[in-house]
């Protein structure tokens, strides 16, 4: 019986899961600045209230990104210090399929062409576009990091059928939806990455623990105090442009 201990703290929310054979266990909380800190203790605690040990494990999945630096960072982290110690292999898992998962979960073919749009602060997106084709997932745009016009520019050429992601309630109006169907928030980020954690393991994507990496996408993490008031500016422009 297959056993996968998954964590993710790409975003403000942390989620930790635990699936063996047919039961998943998981634990969602608050994440951020507080991931470091709390993602270990979190991950032990529900081993032992799922009654299992770290022995027992099979693989480690972990939210690769993108998503928050140090979120990614801590997560990373963690996985492979847990399985150097443990010698057992990691699942790095796409931070934004698990949007399109959680749809997916709920919502069935509806959600199978999904285009994921998360806040990345700084008025930045991360996007990504995902297809459901039989029990697999594709990857029909990579992930990437970009500003409102740029993601626009990329759906005026195909429009999408449905965008689900925290970008839709942080830009409102702003963000050019279409006539696609929305889904802003998330149902169970921590059943979402069982799930996926599942998939990458069936198809043979455990690397050994090494190689763990997060994806960052974006090399600047801070503005300046000038670039944050022009990024306001901009933002009251938009708004209240008639």
């Amino acid at each position: 019986m297959t056993c996968l201990l998954s964590i993710d703290s790409s975003t403000e929310r942390m989620c930790i899961s635990l699936s063996r054979g047919t039961d998943t266990v998981v634990f969602e909380g608050e994440g951020g600045a507080q991931a470091s800190a709390r993602l270990l203790p979190e991950v032990l605690s529900l081993l032992q209230r799922a009654g299992c040990t770290l022995r027992e494990v099979d693989a480690i999945g972990f939210g690769c990104g993108p998503g928050a630096f140090t979120g990614l960072r801590s997560a990373c982290s963690v996985a492979q210090g847990l399985a150097l110690g443990a010698g057992k292999p990691v699942l790095a898992l796409d931070s934004l399929l698990l949007v399109a998962q959680d749809a997916l979960d709920e919502l069935g073919s509806a959600a199978a062409d999904c285009w994921v749009a998360m806040d990345a602060r700084m008025d930045e997106v991360y996007a990504a576009h995902y297809r459901r084709e039989g029990e697999r997932w594709h990857v029909a745009h990579a992930p990437m990091l970009c500003r409102l016009e740029e993601l626009h520019a990329c759906w005026s050429e195909v429009p999408p059928s449905f965008i689900a992601g925290s970008a839709l309630a942080a830009f409102g109006e702003r963000l050019h939806t279409g006539t696609a169907r929305l889904r802003p928030a998330t149902r169970s980020r921590a059943a979402a990455l069982a799930r996926l954690a599942e998939a990458a393991w069936r198809e043979g994507a455990a690397v050994d623990a090494a190689l763990a990496l997060p994806v960052y996408l974006r090399d600047k993490v801070a503005q300046t105090t000038a670039e944050r008031a022009a990024a306001r500016a901009e933002s009251l422009a938009a708004t209240t442009a008639p």
